[in-house]
């Protein structure tokens, strides 16, 4: 008869080649009496001891999620409700010793007028509409809501469509099928300002000799030029609104081309084959398939990636001022194209230029906060748009 080692304990035991002898029975340890060779062993019952502290779900999930949560307060949340309180300050300056905390500014201010020992006392911090006002009666905000909407309007279609067809010709290929998606997803992890250098130059304009000959100095002017197109200047301070429009919106199509055929890629691998299969059966051409099978499959990834271009494109600056990099901008912010660095000035360049001047600073922050109403309400058409056009 077979024991198991682990409910079985062994006391001494003495045992000879000869025969086998057992001086102390074993023990065994669930409280029954057990018979083994015509003897009756011994047996007691091992209780173990319980914890008395236990940690429920929620404890569990403090733990878990705790680290996150300090970074988003830090760093989403607080400035979020920082830049709406500095918004509403009509008169907001910088009191010593507050940090970057608009009510501690504000009480640290009253304590300042309190404390005042001359005749002239600074002002109190007065609350108001008054920012809002200021950058809805802006003409730059306005032409930087034009602006930006022209770029979203055009770019993230066009942006998706190209994504999505170079991300169908992907995954129909299987030779070297990595190696083309590393190169489509380098741009993403490739610096922009280095990127919108690159396409600076790319776009360099033209010199004229002294014999009236037009000398293409980028390689976009030199391509054009082979179909006897005359050099163009692009993202020059002299360069056409066209022109630097058509310069921006390449370049954005280019650098988030990456990240959307990334994610059109993954939702194309999902698909289960069995649909072209029996669409091929029933005889649909490709253009069919693509229609009745992978776009709507593709609606909850397409839904994504047009929402979160959306926001991105909203947000646009780095792209811009790296592409009109000039030393002549000062105005804290680069230049945003054409003679007075304003030509394609965004919403987020907007804010920045009246970031870096101190007494604007809380209209800088009423800007922030209407970008991120604008965000809201484009964000809550396209969710309320795709309940009927998205298919999970």
């Amino acid at each position: 008869m077979e024991h198991n080692n682990d409910q079985l304990k062994y006391p001494e035991t003495e045992v000879t080649l000869d025969s086998e002898v057992v001086e102390e029975p074993f023990v065994h340890n669930d409280g029954s009496a057990a018979s083994i060779a015509g003897k009756e062993w011994k047996t007691f019952e091992v209780k173990k001891r319980k914890s008395k502290f236990q940690m429920g779900h929620g404890g569990k999930a403090l733990i878990a999620l705790g680290p996150t949560l300090v970074f988003l307060v830090l760093f989403t949340f607080y400035p979020i409700v920082n830049t709406f309180l500095i918004s509403f300050i009509e008169n907001f300056r910088w009191v010593k010793h507050s940090g970057s905390f608009a009510i501690s500014n504000y009480f640290n201010g009253i304590a300042e007028i309190k404390n005042w020992e001359t005749s002239t006392p600074p002002d109190a911090m007065v609350w108001s509409f008054k920012n809002f006002k200021t950058v809805f009666g802006d003409p730059d905000f306005g032409n930087a809501i034009i602006n930006t909407l022209i770029i979203t309007v055009i770019s993230v279609p066009l942006s998706i469509f190209i994504s999505l067809l170079l991300a169908v010709f992907l995954n129909s290929i299987k030779f070297m099928r990595g190696f083309y998606q590393t190169i489509f997803f380098l741009p993403y992890v490739t610096n922009t300002i280095a990127i919108g250098m690159v396409f600076s130059i790319m776009f360099k304009g033209y010199t004229v000799t002294s014999e009236g000959i037009y000398q293409s100095q980028g390689l976009i002017n030199k391509f054009l030029g082979w179909f006897g197109v005359r050099p163009q200047n692009w993202v020059t301070l002299t360069a056409p609104r066209f022109n630097s429009g058509v310069a921006i919106i390449v370049y954005n199509i280019w650098n988030s081309i990456a990240f959307k055929v990334l994610v059109f890629m993954s939702g194309l691998q999902s698909i289960d084959k069995q649909y072209y299969d029996a669409a091929r059966i029933d005889g649909s051409n490709r253009l069919t398939i693509f229609r009745r099978i992978t776009l709507p499959l593709l609606s909850p990834q397409v839904l994504y990636i047009m929402i979160t271009s959306t926001i991105g494109s909203f947000k646009m600056y780095t792209s811009v001022i790296s592409l009109f990099s000039n030393s002549e901008a000062n105005n804290g912010a680069g230049s945003f194209g054409g003679p007075v660095h304003k030509e394609w000035l965004t919403i987020v360049g907007y804010i920045y230029i009246n970031r870096a001047r101190t007494e604007t600073l809380a209209v800088a922050s009423a800007g922030a906060v209407v970008l991120l109403g604008i965000i809201l309400v484009i964000t809550a058409v396209q969710m309320q748009v795709s309940k009927k056009r998205v298919h999970y």
